[in-house]
């Protein structure tokens, strides 16, 4: 794997953003958190409490995800660019999973970046 270099971009960041998303499970986790808290933000001029909802179904089950499947921290802990690229990462996979895309893309990084099987990642 290349030796890491703190990004100055957000496409820079999301090889990175991908490198800790490549369990699949992990993934679904993000897709429903998200998915959730969409709900709750567009819900929220009738119900305005699940605006409040919106990051605790989001950030959630993406923690889940990254304790339980991924085994490492979320990406957004590292920092506060770090936090804004990541829900823009999380946006971003949201909709290659919509479009069928991100699976690829996860093999694409993982080759691009010369990343071991998951199975050996720790």
């Amino acid at each position: 794997m290349r030796e890491p270099v703190e990004p100055s971009t957000f496409e820079e960041f999301w090889p990175y953003y991908v490198s800790q998303h490549r369990d699949a499970a992990n993934r679904r986790l993000h897709f429903v958190g998200t998915t959730l808290a969409m709900g709750c933000v567009a819900i929220a001029p009738l119900v305005p409490p699940a605006l409040a909802a919106a990051p605790v179904v989001g950030y959630g089950l993406a923690w889940i995800g990254h304790f339980a499947f991924e085994k490492n921290r979320p990406a957004s802990w590292h920092s506060a660019k770090h936090f804004a690229w990541s829900f823009r990462g999380d946006l971003r996979m949201w909709r290659l999973t919509v479009t069928g895309l991100m699976d690829a893309e996860v093999e694409r990084i993982e080759d691009v970046y010369d990343l071991p099987p998951l199975a050996q990642a720790a």
